[in-house]
């Protein structure tokens, strides 16, 4: 707005100086006269006669474009300063809002245009061009420009600052949406339960390993607690105060794994209407913790490797590379070097991860701390199914310790509450569930359970054929097919059979892949 009143208020000056030039000489003082209010003029000014030729050049204009007044007086100034368009495509004279103003006489304001220096260097521009009219006829045309260097970069210095902001937002809209996920989410412990020789050693393991950026890869079987391990990492770490994302790379589809890792750009792929930030980008400053990592794409473990090498991803859809800070905490219950040699993990994204391994023991191989645990489940069942249960049995405790407990602490928990939600308080006992009258040596129980069903010795006539028993492997496999035949093979859900199994459905398909299990 400025430079239009600043125009209107010299356009009459550069007229008069027009017009000048071809009256009397004795208005040669006048002409010179404007002419040094033109010089002194901070804004670069032209003066073009009606053929576009070049009249007039001020100092401001000189020292912007680097092309004195003598090169350019009585010539088209276009093809000195505006022959190229910002994009480095060609600038016809016939193009220019300069000159088509000589044409229709119509005045012009640009800001999107640059000019050219004589050095080949070239600023943005802001210009008006400004028709001189005589006696209704069109005798020629002032252009005033400045260069707005200072403004271009304030406006993307200024943008720069909006996007960073509305990214924080982003941000900080899906970690509350994430944060609040997981206080809804109700976790098996508080922290970690017992006083086995296997389970301080893991403490020990941790509190060495929690001060360091080192990435840990967490190994055992399933429901042995491994994610409670990640937590206990995270929060003796000193990024407690960011927050621990968990990915179940088990229970990604395979097509949605890279866009759940690191975001996707609004319309990469159908159905993503609008930008997503990744679970990286949300771990920013924290802890991202890779559930059964070994449930990962090939092609996902390379840019995985990428990330744990250089810090640098790229979302879905987008060519710009993205710096982030995260610790890789990684669990699996699968052989990791078996994959390796089977071709279906890699073997430097093993050793990226594995910095610090920790085998997390199976619940069997913490027989002393199953009364510990089953207190503690017991007392939180307490709180969520509103019963005032005081103790559980000691014929229960021996029971539990005889177990073999093929699904650890999960499937202690899932005992111990199908058993509270029908029994009755003070004390809870759990003998009246099937499955659990089995011996303790862990290869006999299945075998044991079928042969209740059997006569004694003394009532076995002598031509009886031998009973010929399934292995454990077998058992479960067929264990598992009937319970997704009963579903109809519906994995997940509520009556899905990892559902009726009481596992997770990434781990029953885990189990599912290792025992070849495929519908028929």
């Amino acid at each position: 707005m400025r430079i239009r009143v600043f125009v209107q208020e010299r356009l009459d000056l550069l007229t008069k100086i027009t017009l000048a030039a071809d009256a009397d000489q004795d208005l040669e003082h006048l002409k010179q006269r404007y002419e040094l209010i033109l010089q002194a003029m901070g804004e670069g000014v032209y003066g073009l006669n009606e053929r576009g030729l070049t009249t007039f050049v001020n100092k401001a204009a000189e020292d912007m474009t680097g092309w004195p007044a003598q090169d350019l007086l009585g010539k088209v100034v276009h093809d000195f300063h505006h022959h190229t368009k910002v994009d480095g495509s060609p600038y016809p004279s016939r193009e220019c809002p300069i000159y088509q103003t000589l044409q229709d006489g119509i005045g012009r304001h640009v800001d999107h245009e640059v000019f050219w220096r004589k050095d080949g260097t070239r600023f943005p521009v802001e210009y008006i061009s400004t028709a001189i009219v005589r006696a209704g006829r069109i005798i020629g045309a002032v252009i005033v420009f400045k260069d707005i260097s200072e403004r271009r970069e304030s406006e993307q210095r200024l943008q720069l600052a909006l996007q960073q902001v509305e990214q924080l937002k982003e941000q900080l809209q899906a970690e509350n949406r994430y944060l609040m996920d997981e206080i809804r989410e109700e976790y098996n412990f508080s922290n970690l339960i017992g006083q086995s020789p296997s389970l301080k050693h893991i403490l020990s393991q941790i509190e060495h390993v929690a001060p360091t950026l080192a990435s840990v890869l967490i190994q055992g079987e399933s429901g042995t607690g491994k994610e409670l391990i990640a937590r206990a990492i995270h929060d003796a770490s000193d990024r407690k105060d960011r927050p621990l994302v968990k990915v179940n790379c088990g229970a990604i589809t395979p097509s949605l794994v890279e866009s759940e890792l690191f975001g996707h750009e609004k319309g990469a792929f159908t159905g993503a209407l609008q930008k997503r930030l990744g679970r990286f980008e949300l771990a920013h400053g924290g802890t991202l913790f890779l559930d059964e990592v070994g449930e990962l794409p090939l092609d996902i473990q390379v840019k995985l490797l990428r990330v744990l090498q250089e810090g640098e991803f790229e979302r879905v859809g987008s060519s710009a590379t993205r710096q982030v800070d995260v610790r890789i905490i990684a669990a699996t219950n699968r052989p990791i070097q078996g994959m390796i040699e089977r071709g279906e993990f890699r073997s430097d994204l093993y050793y990226r991860l594995s910095v610090f391994p920790i085998q997390v023991p199976s619940l069997r191989q913490r027989q002393e701390d199953i009364p510990l645990l089953a207190e503690h489940t017991l007392r939180r069942l307490n709180q969520k199914i509103g019963k005032k249960f005081t103790a559980i049995s000691n014929a229960t405790l021996k029971r539990f310790k005889t177990y073999h407990w093929p699904g650890n602490i999960r499937e202690l928990q899932n005992v111990i509450e199908r058993a509270a939600i029908v029994g009755s308080p003070p004390e809870l006992d759990v003998t009246s569930l099937p499955g659990l009258a089995v011996n303790s040596d862990s290869e006999a129980q299945v075998k044991t359970a079928a042969l209740d069903s059997f006569p004694t010795d003394g009532d076995i006539p002598e031509n009886t054929a031998p009973v010929t028993l399934l292995t454990l492997v077998e058992v479960e496999r067929q264990h598992i097919i009937r319970a997704l035949e009963h579903t109809n093979w519906i994995i997940a859900g509520k009556l899905g059979a990892a559902e009726m199994l009481g596992m997770p459905p990434s781990t029953l398909r885990s189990r599912m892949k290792k025992l070849d299990i495929v519908r028929a």
